[in-house]
């Protein structure tokens, strides 16, 4: 899995959490460019990634994220193990 795979399935991700299908993220989109971003919903982005990457993340690693592509990076990182 690449960065921009990892990109595509996110933004799969935000589109159901948020349920907004027009949602287009890049790598420096941030919470405060998506409103309904709040702390209830960056725990539901956490479970989603979780269902939809087949990994486990750690909340305490998610909240220090400033950005979609460190995001990116992370589930990179994680998948590869």
């Amino acid at each position: 899995m690449n960065r921009d795979t990892v990109l595509a399935k996110l933004t799969d991700v935000f589109r159901d959490v948020f349920d907004d299908p027009s949602i287009s993220l890049t790598r420096s989109t941030t919470a405060r460019e998506i409103e309904e971003w709040d702390s209830l919903n960056q725990i539901r982005l956490l479970l989603a990634c979780e269902k939809k990457f087949g990994v486990r993340l750690k909340p305490r690693d998610i909240n220090a994220l400033e950005n979609v592509g460190e995001m990116v990076d992370h589930l990179l990182t994680v998948i590869a193990g």
